[in-house]
């Protein structure tokens, strides 16, 4: 079975509403109907929380469902994010070097310098938008 259907049951036999989920382990309704309709997967935190609540096991609410276990692991793998965000950030400041350098050879059109500022600001912002979500 799969974790939203094993959410929704477990929270019909604790008598819960959603809302009263929600509260419980301070998340939105939404995000209790996201889980249970399998539009959205809780992270770690959260399945432990409603283990708890449910007084269900972790192996109980997580066996049988491998796109859940896959979800955890991508999540989790704090060393294959960061991989991929520290490889983002080298290639911003890489590819801003090579824009800088471009600019050199094209110093009398002031567009082009526009074009490379606003790259590296729409680039920078990305990256610090990654970085604050991993926080």
């Amino acid at each position: 079975m799969e974790i939203g259907k094993k959410l929704k049951e477990a929270r019909i036999n604790s008598g819960l509403t959603q809302e009263q989920v929600a509260e419980d382990i301070k998340v939105t309704r939404q995000t209790i109907s996201n889980w249970e309709n399998e539009r959205s997967y809780p992270d770690i935190m959260n399945v432990i929380d409603l283990s708890n609540l449910y007084s269900l096991s972790l192996d109980d609410l997580l066996k049988g469902d491998d796109k859940m276990i896959e979800h955890l692991e991508e999540n989790t793998n704090i060393v294959k994010s960061n991989r991929k965000l520290i490889a983002a950030i080298m290639i911003n400041v890489l590819l801003v070097i090579i824009l800088v350098a471009f600019n050199m050879f094209l110093r009398d059109n002031q567009y082009y310098l526009i074009g490379v500022f606003c790259f590296a600001i729409i680039s920078s912002a990305a990256l610090l938008y990654q970085i604050i979500k991993k926080l």
